[in-house]
């Protein structure tokens, strides 16, 4: 049988060993959450909201032992950890409240008696979850999700299977029926077929991704030939936009937090960073100077703000882009290396005298590492924001608001954020454009997302007039 072991980034040392699914195992749960669906659904929306905001506080009370486990499963410092917690709990609270008016039947005057649309659910949704926030992502789709009266299978990633796990006791501590949320742990090797079998069975409706590119091409060309609809969370390569009227201070602070949240490993941390030619001196000796500033340590204390990489893959990638990057010229301005000793810890990095084809700025950069590229004017800014494959977020820094609105408009991505840091909010959509994907988690069209709109229309007889398609 198939095993999983998860290890302490920290450390480099084992934590636990899983018994992990094959085909026939993965088929089974789904089995049982697909029998699952129909009682589930017939369920009242008030009392499914109910169940929602249980998970909730379910998630509050067992706070301190998910953020350890989050922690030593992928080196979240420890004060993130308590925060994702806490976010996902927002999430819970905010579709507790709002989510049954999302979802109620909507009149819709035709001259029949009566017509409305109404949101009803798909049935069972695969959602397969990265591991650079092991609850946050989960319950950003779990808890619209669920309320629509769908059930869930969650197929984590490998390395925080321990998180997969906790999530789904989670949910039955908080009241859910058992089989309306499961989790499958799945061994790396076996990845691809599992989830191609699961997605290619009738008993999936959809699927939602957040991942990589090559994962979300591989899940939306299996989805397609199954005509099953997907979501799809993926990179990113964020533009953090410095106009020459930027108040540096605020600029500063924002693009420190922005990239080096979470250890840098977040898809919508600022990653590329533009800046005026005129501020982009000051700019990069007072970035770099903060940068050179953060803590890098054991995740477990306190005052660390830089964990580890999550894995040793990820920080030799890292490692990769920014030695071929220095040697295309680039400057660095501090760090630049991985730090010896136990664990997969990386030096917080900002690079200057960068360029477009620079694998910091061509490529995506899943750590600490930060890329400063002066321009000359707004149109090159623009010019220079744009020059990625992926569109998720962008932000844009400017004394004037309203300027730096008129040239974020500009940019393409899937949100716009002026002189403050992008983020996820409960209450706002939140997805990309171009290769960061498509579909919307989160706000209205997060509770929306997995549902048909079904038109209702009920009259007195047969309509008179010529037929019409």
């Amino acid at each position: 049988m198939p095993e999983v072991t998860t290890v302490d980034p920290a450390t480099g040392q084992p934590l636990a060993t899983y018994p992990a699914a094959d085909v026939g195992a993965a088929l089974a749960v789904l089995a049982s959450v697909h029998a699952a669906q129909p009682a589930w659904a017939a369920r009242s929306v008030e009392e499914r909201a109910g169940l929602v905001r249980a998970i909730g506080a379910q998630l509050r009370t067992q706070a301190d032992d998910l953020a350890v486990l989050m922690t030593a499963e992928m080196g979240k410092p420890i004060g993130e950890a308590r925060a994702e917690v806490e976010k996902s709990a927002t999430a819970c609270d905010y579709y507790a409240d709002h989510g049954p008016g999302f979802l109620a039947d909507r009149p819709v005057d035709t001259g029949a008696q009566r017509s409305w649309v109404a949101h009803e659910p798909l049935g069972v949704v695969l959602a397969v979850m990265p591991w650079n926030f092991p609850l946050w992502q989960v319950l950003r789709f779990a808890a619209p999700t669920l309320l629509a009266g769908n059930t869930a299978i969650l197929k984590h990633s490998p390395n925080v299977t321990g998180c997969a796990l906790a999530a789904e006791r989670l949910f039955r501590d908080a009241g859910l029926p058992e089989q309306v949320f499961r989790s499958i742990v799945v061994a790396e090797p076996d990845v691809p077929k599992v989830t191609r079998a699961l997605i290619e069975d009738d008993r999936i409706g959809a699927v939602s991704l957040t991942g990589s590119e090559r994962a979300g091409a591989a899940v939306a060309a299996t989805a397609g030939g199954a005509i099953k609809k997907t979501l799809l969370e993926l990179g990113g390569s964020d533009p953090f936009v410095v106009l020459a009227d930027a108040d540096l201070d605020l600029a500063v602070a924002g693009a420190v937090r922005s990239r080096f949240l979470n250890s840098g490993q977040s898809c919508l941390a600022a990653k590329r960073f533009v800046v005026h030619r005129d501020v982009a001196g000051e700019f990069s000796r007072r970035f770099a100077a903060a940068v050179a500033e953060l803590r890098v340590g054991d995740p477990r204390d306190e005052a660390t703000t830089i964990g580890p990489v999550a894995r040793a893959d990820l920080r030799d990638g890292l490692e990769q882009q920014v030695r071929a990057s220095v040697s295309a010229g680039a400057t660095v301005l501090t760090g630049g290396r991985p730090i010896e000793g136990p664990g997969t810890f990386f030096a917080p990095t900002v690079l200057g005298d960068v360029t477009c084809d620079m694998p910091v700025m061509a490529e995506e950069t899943f750590g600490p590492v930060a890329a400063v590229m002066p321009v000359g004017d707004d149109d090159a800014a623009v010019r220079v924001a744009n020059a990625t494959r992926y569109g998720l977020g962008a932000s844009v820094w400017s004394r004037d608001p309203e300027y730096a609105l008129a040239v974020g408009r500009r940019i393409t991505s899937g949100a716009l954020f002026v002189n403050t840091v992008v983020a996820s909010d409960p209450r706002l959509p939140f997805g990309g454009t171009k290769r960061s994907g498509y579909g919307r988690e989160l706000g209205e069209a997060g509770a929306l997302e997995f549902t048909n709109s079904r038109t209702y229309v009920v009259d007195g007889g047969v309509p008179q007039g010529p037929a019409t398609e």
